[in-house]
């Protein structure tokens, strides 16, 4: 059970929020749990959702940001995230199962989504703490600055949603799925 409450319906969602919750409503056929809790706050609802449209784009196709999203939830223990991107991963980006394991653990079986990925692991493990050999080793795979700004916002964007659902324990409304460190 969550530790706010949960809006069980857009009508009961702050008014300043039952606009946004339409429009997630629109773009994924419901309302997830998570954005009718972060409802509870219209400014950080409407901050989640701008970013997450911006980011969306972006230079980053959405397979590597699903990707990216997989690893991060992995990393920082979310099993609501973990969830969420494991459906979303499958039924919208079209990951297959051994392409969400090997996110799950930080690489990625495409060439180019694999430096991707091992870098935004590598900045959520390290909060950051990167060197200049690994800014140069995503840019060898091909990724440019702006890309790699970019990885670095899913990361921060993704760490938020996995924090978020964490600290107020969002009730998964997803198949679930386990985290390794769980299993």
């Amino acid at each position: 059970m969550s530790r706010i409450p949960t809006p069980a319906t857009i009508v009961e969602a702050p008014a300043a929020a039952q606009s946004l919750l339409e429009g997630v409503k629109k773009k994924f056929g419901m309302v997830p749990n998570i954005f009718r809790l972060i409802s509870n706050s219209p400014t950080a609802l409407k901050g989640h959702l701008d970013l997450a449209d911006t980011l969306g784009k972006g230079a980053l196709p959405p397979q590597t940001r699903e990707r990216i999203a997989l690893a991060v939830a992995e990393i920082n223990g979310c099993e609501y995230c973990l969830s969420a991107h494991t459906y979303t991963g499958k039924n919208l980006a079209k990951l297959d199962d051994a392409e969400i394991t090997a996110n799950r653990s930080g690489r990625s079986n495409d060439l180019k989504a694999d430096a991707a990925v091992q870098f935004a692991a590598l900045v959520t493990r390290s909060r950051g703490q990167v060197s200049e050999a690994d800014i140069a080793a995503v840019k060898a795979a091909g990724y440019d600055d702006g890309q790699l700004l970019e990885i670095v916002q899913h990361v921060a964007l993704n760490t938020w949603t996995n924090y978020v659902n964490e600290v107020f324990k969002t009730e998964i409304d997803f198949p679930r799925v386990t985290l390794r460190s769980a299993a």
